[in-house]
């Protein structure tokens, strides 16, 4: 389960650098100040959670029996959907539809968040004297 999280976070890191290129170069003399902002911030947040995934990748490797890091993993990868790619189509196409489904992957976010912070606390550390 690390080498999926691992593959993950690294494609993620990868599109996050095409996109924020793509949005610095290529949208910015086609969209309005206001969408590029939407657009950085959907980047923004993408990169934020793509690393959050690659340390989700990490830690399995020190907690390979965890079932509750795995599930943390996919509430980022589930908010990096929902949040960033909607802010991508709202700036892009202009629908304030999309703008709707955005909160439901800060949500989501926020889930991988708690359930890392739980899942560290309750977690048994093996030292490496054992």
């Amino acid at each position: 389960m690390a080498k999926t999280f691992l593959i993950l976070g690294a494609f993620n890191t990868f599109l996050c650098i095409a996109l924020g290129a793509f949005g610095a170069h290529g949208l910015k003399s086609m969209l309005s100040t206001d969408m590029i902002a939407v657009y950085h911030t959907g980047v923004q947040y993408h990169f934020y959670h793509a690393f959050g995934i690659l340390v989700i990748g990490l830690l399995l490797l020190h907690f390979p029996k965890s079932r509750l890091l795995p599930i943390s993993g996919w509430f980022m990868m589930i908010g990096i959907i929902l949040f960033s790619f909607s802010l991508y189509a709202l700036s892009l196409t202009g629908t304030r539809g999309f703008g709707m489904i955005t909160p439901f992957g800060g949500v989501s976010f926020l889930s991988a968040w708690g359930l890392l912070i739980y899942t560290l606390w309750k977690e048994k550390v093996i030292s490496p004297q054992s």
